[in-house]
């Protein structure tokens, strides 16, 4: 009985090691044993986090903005960095405000693992935790590449960004910014650079571990509605109505966890898909002018401005597969309720069938800041309406 606990405890830990590792280090990870004092320490390492990219990145860049306002290169440029660093700041933000809600969907999801289940239940809960392990894996491996570009390549006197006198005076830092003092000089400007490749690694854990904690939660849940889709395709007569409350009871607790991840990252996807179609209008632009302008366009940076387009696009479209999963999972518990044999049931339990029926007829999805679904069709709305803008600002330069 130990074994079997522990191997139980085992299979928990391996689900959630990648997205606790990366959060627990802010104080993130929502924990329901923690004490008064862990607890303190925990919100000062989350305003150690917040404030480090703050000042290290968003009032730099966002200086740096002003500065340039005007010259659309400098500002395409600037904003690359400065999207991004605010949309991370909004991620801490929110997680730390909604930590001690998300701390119920942890708690389930331990749960789940620990409770008694078949081979082919505890296989679909692994198939679920593999995928978003693989998603996590792939977005450290692109944030390592990102920060060898970033931070590796301007050590080297070779930078990816459209470095001008204006913005870099002397030797480039790896982020266009300004500063209230002379970083021409050493030892300011290796200070300088060690702050921004702090605050930029500490930007890329957040910004990417919000998202991977994200497809985490989301896939789990998908998991626990293909295990209920089968239980009530498959509801034995013995204890029918025991069976059948007991589905009725898991519909209602993941109805619940939908709804507590739509209100915590409904706003965080809302900022995503403001700053993506802003930064996916803004590079079609500069890669359709500088190719058409006759500009001498290296084939590095136009490698680098194409990689960031379909960064952008792929990550976009990540987030609407993960909400169609769900909308589909939701649906398909309606459909099983459906195709099971109530008509040959006693009216009791046929009557009680027809109830969740009714209850699962009602679609359940995410949105996009309560306002559009997240749905492929949003993505596909989405990547409509930044083409249109890329025409829109074509014609304005013209």
């Amino acid at each position: 009985m130990k074994t079997s606990k522990y191997l139980e405890y085992q299979d928990f830990e391996w689900a959630v090691k990648l997205n606790r590792y990366c959060l627990e280090i802010a104080g993130l990870w929502p924990k329901s044993d923690l004490t008064a004092w862990n607890k303190v320490i925990c919100n000062l390492r989350t305003l150690l986090v917040f404030f480090s990219i703050f000042f290290g990145l968003l009032i730099p860049t966002t200086h740096s903005l002003i500065k340039i306002n005007g010259d659309i290169m400098l500002m395409i440029d600037n904003l690359q960095f400065t999207l991004p660093v605010i949309a991370t700041l909004l991620k801490i933000a929110i997680l730390w405000w909604k930590k001690e809600a998300l701390i119920s969907i942890i708690d389930m999801i331990a749960n789940d693992w620990r409770t008694p289940k078949t081979s082919w239940e505890k296989m679909r809960m692994i198939t679920r935790a593999q995928t978003a392990r693989t998603i996590t894996k792939c977005a450290y491996c692109l944030m390592t590449i990102s920060f060898f570009v970033l931070l590796v390549l301007p050590a080297c006197n070779f930078s990816v960004r459209y470095v001008t006198n204006i913005t870099d005076p002397g030797r480039p830092l790896p982020i266009q910014s300004r500063y209230t003092y002379d970083i021409t000089k050493s030892p300011h400007y290796e200070l300088t650079f060690i702050s921004q490749g702090i605050s930029t690694f500490l930007c890329m854990i957040y910004y990417i571990g919000a998202d991977s904690f994200f497809s985490f939660l989301v896939l789990h849940i998908c998991g626990q509605l293909d295990i209920l889709r089968n239980r009530i395709l498959h509801l034995e007569i013995i204890n029918y109505a025991y069976n059948l409350k007991m589905c009725v009871t898991d519909h209602t607790r993941l109805l619940r966890s939908i709804v507590l991840v739509e209100h915590t990252f409904n706003i965080m996807m809302l900022a995503l898909f403001l700053y993506f179609a802003i930064l996916l209008s803004f590079y079609g632009f500069l890669i359709l002018d500088l190719s058409e302008g006759g500009n001498d366009l290296s084939i590095f940076r136009a490698a680098y401005l194409i990689s960031v387009i379909i960064n952008f696009v792929c990550h976009s479209c990540l987030y609407c597969a993960i909400g169609e999963i769900l909308l589909l999972q939701c649906k398909r518990i309606h459909y099983a309720a459906y195709s099971n044999k109530w008509y040959n049931l006693e009216p009791r339990n046929s009557r009680n069938m027809i109830l969740l029926m009714v209850r699962t007829n009602e679609s359940v999805y995410l949105t996009v800041g309560r306002l559009f679904p997240l749905t492929m069709s949003t993505f596909s709305n989405l990547i409509k309406t930044s083409a249109s803008y890329i025409s829109v600002l074509l014609t304005t330069k013209q």
